[in-house]
């Protein structure tokens, strides 16, 4: 496991993640005031794993690696596409699964028909994913500026 520290990129990727999922614990109790611990690691809430965990990774790369380093470029291409996502199209299919599931309430409510239903928290509102967005960044720079120089 000590390889794992030598990359201090890695250590902001996995970091940003965890900071994400477990500040989805606190924001889920103090919006719905109850807590769900299964909602740290499933798909949507705030702030979006998805977001910090790029954003993170990328401000990681920046600071350990350089700015102007193409490996920064390729990260900030990958993290515009991961947070339009986060946002866009996986909000988008999280929604039509809601729309569709309560059209299979209302076509068969009352009768024994046995139907999966789609799941809905696919995706993240801009708010959580600007939440993401900022839990990568914070984490990234308490880990550039803690780590040994």
């Amino acid at each position: 496991m000590s390889w794992f520290f030598r990359y201090p990129e890695l250590v902001c990727c996995m970091a940003g993640w965890l900071a994400a999922s477990i500040l989805k614990i606190p924001t889920y109790y103090f919006i719905h005031k109850k807590i769900n611990l299964v909602q740290a690691f499933g798909t949507g809430g705030m702030p979006s794993s998805h977001a910090a965990l790029m954003t993170a990774t990328t401000l990681g790369i920046g600071l350990f690696d350089g700015f102007d380093s193409p490996v920064f470029a390729l990260a900030i291409a990958v993290s515009m596409v991961v947070l339009y996502d986060a946002a866009g199209v996986r909000r988008q299919a999280g929604i039509h699964a809601e729309r569709l599931n309560l059209v299979f309430k209302e076509l068969f409510e009352g009768k024994p028909i046995d139907y999966e239903e789609l799941k809905e928290m696919l995706g993240h509102t801009p708010l959580e994913v600007i939440g993401g967005f900022l839990t990568g960044i914070v984490t990234a720079l308490l880990i550039w500026i803690s780590w040994p120089k």
